[in-house]
């Protein structure tokens, strides 16, 4: 305080009406701190929701609240001190007046507010004398009224109301007001639940008296309509619902929240029953307009019978504490935009350990059919916590309503825009859905859907679809295809030991049976899959169990991805880093624009001229002291048709052991090495038309075969298909090396006088090479 704060003669307590427009209040007193003002509405102490200006001057301040209060509700603002002394002065010290000042007028402010409360009590009159005796011990004055004998002294009058007891040995009677007292409902405050008239004044006065009291509030049959929103603060020991509660308020509002909001934990509640329905259908535009949210749930039992025709249906909400530990039951939650959100506001949410059951969630084909929906979302305000992790769905129905085949807006059952791990959702039913279980717009890592029937418009599927993602983090476990094999996964390729696989490709390069060899500075750069899988490459150390890999090097599985996007790399080794290249149906390389996912960790673009995506990690790194990395997912763009996944060294002394490739049970990829391919084979092979001579007895006829790639040391041989003698014995010797390497053939006649054949014979004359192992 930059001036001396004075306490003039000003009541420490000020009231207002609210009229549903003003949200600024003035209070004419002063207070030291923010803190040292209580802002009540009808009552109701509030923590949170407004802001306090005006602290440390004479003349007081105002309070502003986020939004005008309703029409019609009492607003208090009241100065409360704590009685403390807020100095000490020092034995023969300095006594400085501003010190003395400030001490002497948080005094005279706390008598002001003593003084204030003691006019708002019953007292003597100042001519009367002496004093009244103290009230009767609690045992003497149950069940009876406070009165006054004929001296004026106090007295114990009866109440002059009978008592009632259960009829229960043990039962104990209890007076009828006592007994009435144990429950509140929405009738006792004149809530009529007619469907017509306005019960929204009723039914927040009982919801402020279950709050002042710690009461279950019940609102019983009927349809209760309200032109205000709703809230039962979280003092309140829970809601029990039988009727429903018809919302004709201002659209942009939650029509129920329940909880307290900022970092006050609602913990072990019980909202029972619970049925909102807006009497509008909502145009899906405003994400304010919401039908139940929920605060700061925790060890808490929720079910919600029905929230229609808003934005969002059923919004859970971690403010600056989260929810968790609780379980929610779902019934309708039809014509919503999004039928259930869980979000968080600030970095200090969660959204953890939530267990939900059943719902319907679905639309109607007329309500707003060009605009997308969603049943469920996983979701975070801008800068709030994005680690939503372990919520469980248990048999969630969605239909709704893509608006024809195959479908022309999303309709989509789990939309997840945040990262976390461990969303389960077990016995998925989709009607009329687009044939996508859930999309994933962030980093979410593990989550798993068990889709047990996909139906209406016939069966369009049910992927996942990753508009943005940086993780391949969904799996679905379709179990109307082939359900007991779905807890396998297929294995389409593996080299069990990589180090026994390797072979000489030339005099300088290493090539393995099975595997392409990338580089990651090819020249160039190729264009097609061909250029890119080298046969064999040098710099590939060799050591007695394992292979060396340079951070330049990689070894990959070539696969035909035409149908299947999904595969699974599993490595063993250290410092190896996951790598994928895909292609087109011309086989020509794919760009960054097709992107590639891996499950565990984000996906890195190389660019030209290895044209590769790799992960971010190692593969045995650790994840918060786990191996998580070591069976990556990777998911493919779905224009590709063909791939190549593997591994790269992390560092100069990675090391590879065994690399395998594991695709989904339903799946069969193809996968490619040898053949038409000159990578991933040690044997090479050529043919040639061939008239074999008559060769003379004892002599010999060579022809000389073109075998590109063929090398000195390379075990070569020759045959020969068409009619000719056993007396011919046939060999091969490489004679040219390299691209246009060939092998020449020799037939020697073993026959001591005849020429063999008699005459030429018109056939092919076949020679192979087989590398010899490295």
């Amino acid at each position: 305080m930059d001036e001396h704060i004075k306490i003039g003669d000003v009541a420490p307590r000020v009231q207002y009406v609210a009229d549903g427009a003003q949200a600024s209040f003035t209070y004419p007193f002063p207070i030291f701190e923010a803190a040292d003002l209580e802002v009540r509405l009808d009552g109701l102490l509030l923590a949170t929701g407004f802001a306090v200006t005006g602290a440390g001057t004479s003349a007081g301040g105002s309070v502003v609240f986020d939004a005008p209060p309703a029409p019609g509700r009492r607003v208090t603002l009241r100065r409360n001190l704590g009685v403390a002394r807020t100095t000490d002065f020092q034995e023969n010290g300095i006594l400085r007046a501003r010190t003395l000042n400030d001490e002497l007028d948080y005094q005279v402010a706390a008598l002001q507010e003593m003084q204030d409360g003691l006019g708002s009590a019953l007292r003597l009159d100042p001519a009367e004398v002496g004093g009244l005796a103290p009230l009767p011990l609690a045992a003497a004055r149950a069940n009876r009224l406070l009165g006054f004998d004929s001296t004026g002294g106090v007295a114990l009058v009866d109440r002059g109301e009978g008592t009632i007891s259960v009829p229960f040995p043990g039962a104990v009677p209890r007076t009828v007001e006592d007994k009435l007292a144990e429950r509140l409902s929405a009738r006792d405050f004149g809530a009529l639940g007619d469907g017509a008239a306005d019960d929204g004044p009723a039914l927040q006065a009982a919801m402020n008296a279950a709050a002042a009291s710690g009461k279950v509030l019940e609102v019983g049959e009927g349809t209760f309509r309200t032109t205000m929103p709703l809230t039962l603060p979280g003092a309140a020991a829970g809601l029990s619902m039988r009727g429903t509660i018809l919302y004709a308020g201002p659209p942009g509002h939650a029509a129920l929240t329940l909880g307290d909001g900022g970092a006050v934990d609602n913990q072990r509640k019980a909202y029972l029953g619970l049925s909102v329905f807006r009497a509008l259908q909502s145009d899906w535009l405003d994400e304010a307009d919401i039908g139940i949210r929920l605060r700061n749930i925790n060890e808490s039992r929720v079910e919600i019978r029905r929230a229609e025709r808003f934005t969002i249906g059923v919004q859970l909400v971690g403010d600056a504490r989260g929810c968790e530990d609780s379980d929610l039951h779902y019934g309708r939650i039809v014509d919503n935009r999004i039928g259930l959100d869980l979000r968080t506001l600030t970095a200090g949410g969660w959204m953890n350990a939530l267990r939900h059951h059943g719902g319907h969630f679905a639309c109607a084909s007329a309500t707003n059919p060009g605009m997308g929906r969603f049943g469920v979302r996983l979701s975070a305000a801008p800068g709030a916590y994005r680690l939503h992790n372990a919520n469980l769905f248990h048999a969630p129905a969605f239909e709704l309503q893509r608006q024809g085949t195959p479908g022309t807006v999303d309709a989509i059952p789990f939309l997840i825009e945040v990262d976390g791990r461990g969303l389960v959702a077990r016995g998925v039913r989709m009607e009329a859905c687009s044939p996508f279980v859930a999309r994933h717009t962030g980093g979410f890592s593990d989550a798993v859907y068990e889709v047990a029937y996909v139906g209406a418009y016939g069966f369009a599927g049910c992927g996942v679809d990753y508009a943005g993602a940086t993780r391949a983090g969904g799996t679905v476990l379709p179990l109307h295809q082939a359900a007991a094999a779905l807890g396998t996964p297929r294995l389409v390729a593996e080299a069990s030991s990589v180090r026994a696989r390797a072979f000489r490709w030339d005099g300088s390069a290493t090539g393995f049976e099975g595997l392409a060899v990338l580089s990651g500075n090819p020249a160039g750069p190729p264009a097609t899959l061909n250029g890119f899988c080298f046969p064999g490459l040098s710099s590939i150390a060799l050591n007695a169990d394992t292979v060396t890999l340079p951070t330049s090097r990689a070894l990959a599985f070539v696969v035909d991805c035409t149908t299947c996007k999904e595969f699974f790399l599993a490595a063993e080794g250290s410092g190896l880093r996951p790598v994928a290249m895909q292609f087109d149906a011309a086989e020509a390389v794919l760009d960054g624009t097709a992107s590639v996912l891996w499950s565990n960790m984000n996906a890195v673009w190389q660019g030209a001229p290895s044209h590769w995506w790799e992960g971010n990690a190692d593969l045995d790194g650790l994840v918060g002291g786990l191996a998580l990395n070591r069976l990556q997912r990777v998911t493919l763009a779905p224009q590709a048709a063909y791939a190549v996944i593997g591994v790269r060294g992390g560092h100069a002394d990675a090391g590879l052991k065994s690399l395998r490739l594991y695709v989904p049970a339903t799946e069969a990829p193809m996968v490619l090495a040898g053949g038409g391919r000159a990578w991933g084979t040690r044997e090479l092979a050529a043919s040639m038309p061939y008239t074999l001579p008559s060769v003379a007895a004892g002599g010999s006829a060579t022809q000389a075969v073109t075998l590109p790639n063929v090398q000195s040391g390379d075990l070569v041989q020759a045959g020969f298909a068409g009619q000719a003698s056993a007396f011919l014995d046939w060999s091969a010797a490489v004679t040219t090396t390299g691209a246009s390497g060939t092998v020449t053939a020799r037939a020697a006649n073993r026959h001591a006088t005849l020429a063999v054949p008699s005459a030429a014979v018109a056939g092919t004359l076949f020679v192979r090479a087989i590398k010899p192992r490295a």
